[in-house]
């Protein structure tokens, strides 16, 4: 899965039970990110080992989510002080990538 330039990407900072469905997951992000669930921004949960992540998104008619598990190790920690990621670091973080130092070519 690879999101557009212009989606935004909000993780939410708690861990969750990964037996949250649809519902469960958008109260989340209610409360969260109030006036932000429809408009087809990506949301992230993670567990509390960090080795499984849900996905929650609006794709106009209705909620996808998407689901990983890890066989082995975990999702790095170090974007767990961010509420919003960069695609850079969304695709590091899936990756399990842990980065020394993020360089930028062009400014935000």
């Amino acid at each position: 899965m690879r999101p557009t330039g212009c989606q935004p990407i909000l993780l939410y900072n708690e861990a969750v039970d990964m037996r949250k469905s649809f519902e469960g997951l958008s109260t989340l992000v209610d409360a969260a990110f109030p006036g932000k669930l429809l408009t087809g921004a990506l949301f992230l949960f993670l567990n509390r080992r960090r080795t499984l992540i849900k996905i929650l998104v609006w794709d106009g008619d209705g909620f996808v989510i998407w689901y990983k598990r890890l066989e082995q190790g975990t999702f790095p920690d170090c974007f767990s002080r961010c509420r919003q990621l960069t695609r850079q670091q969304f695709v590091l973080l899936l990756e399990g990538i842990v980065p020394q130092r993020l360089n930028r070519r062009f400014s935000v």
